[in-house]
């Protein structure tokens, strides 16, 4: 087979099922399923083997529960294939899926990764965040735009992902510690050089759950996403011969996550904000300018950490309005 797909289960009696025969409807049939059961305590086990006993292609193999890190790299050295494809026992793939994330690697042997746009499953009144990160990463197609926007968000849905197995052994697979392990392997390949790119099909249902990893693990929190993002931003500014910025944001919850970039060698010499109480006030020894006192493209380097997506978005046009480039004199870091 060509593409193994790796799928890690708990307690996902009630959906998995339902992920298997996504996979088992693909247009692509060159593949096999191995499902990592971890350790679960409902009837997951169970119902795996039944849909094993109908196809040759599923494995299923059976741990103890150590978490989705230990269940994912147990899946990847199992696999045959050269190709990863991701999958979680809660989500659907469409049919196309697998055969167009083939062919575009195929088609291109430097890329390393290739995700898809994904639909948002889930309750998108409760779950609005959730909604709004999908829209945002499904603007997010080229390497380019992957790459520059990063240090935002996590630029791809997880289980929406193929990548080629040689990555894992040069690279890295994913790590357990107190950070998202897709983040920070996508943090720790690009940083690596690894050409990523997103097809424009939307080929993913990402549905949601309240009991989701992302919602009930400390790993998941924005604290956790700050600081991994911190140390791969660090070493991108570091490596492009920046270590002094101005950070756009001079609220508490902007300066402290900028704050981080300081344990890691950037020194923070200005902030930028827009309310005129902060503007002209001194923090830390560091002067809070307004956006008009920013100098010449080249002169310093301007990190936003400006969460809203609206301001961001401001922000960009601002700042391309007075020459400055992404990547080159600016960037977006949440």
């Amino acid at each position: 087979m060509n593409v193994s797909v790796v799928m890690p289960v708990y307690n996902a009696a009630e959906t998995v099922a339902e992920a298997v025969a996504s996979i088992q409807a693909q247009t692509y049939r060159d593949w096999e399923l191995v499902a990592v059961d971890d350790g679960s305590l409902d009837q997951s086990a169970a119902v795996l083997e039944a849909l094993v006993s109908g196809d040759p292609r599923i494995r299923v193999l059976r741990i103890p529960h150590q978490g989705i890190v230990a269940a994912l790299n147990h899946g990847i050295q199992a696999s045959r294939a050269s190709l990863i494809a991701r999958m979680d026992a809660d989500d659907l793939c469409l049919p196309e899926r697998l055969e167009k994330q083939v062919a575009a690697m195929q088609a291109d042997p430097t890329l390393g990764l290739i995700a898809a746009r994904a639909t948002y499953g889930g309750d998108t009144e409760s779950f609005q965040g959730f909604n709004l990160f999908v829209d945002w990463t499904n603007e997010l197609l080229t390497g380019d735009r992957i790459a520059l926007d990063r240090f935002v968000e996590s630029p791809l849905i997880h289980p929406t992902v193929m990548f080629r197995k040689h990555l894992v052994d040069r690279y890295g697979g994913y790590r357990d510690g107190p950070f998202p392990e897709d983040y920070e392997l996508w943090l720790r390949w690009l940083d690596a050089g690894v050409r990523m790119a997103k097809l424009p099909d939307k080929l993913f249902i990402w549905r949601e759950r309240e009991t989701r990893l992302t919602r009930t693990d400390p790993r998941y929190s924005v604290d956790a996403f700050y600081a991994v993002k911190t140390k791969y931003l660090a070493r991108h500014l570091h490596r492009s011969g920046i270590d002094r910025v101005v950070v756009w944001g001079a609220g508490r919850i902007s300066r402290k996550r900028a704050e981080l970039l300081t344990d890691h060698g950037i020194q923070i010499v200005a902030y930028v904000d827009i309310d005129p109480k902060k503007v002209g006030q001194v923090i830390r020894d560091r002067p809070v300018w307004d956006k008009t006192q920013l100098p010449e493209p080249g002169d310093c380097f301007v990190l936003a950490y400006v969460g809203n997506r609206g301001a961001r978005n401001l922000i960009r046009e601002f700042l391309e309005g007075l020459g400055y480039r992404i990547g080159r004199h600016y960037l977006l870091a949440a």
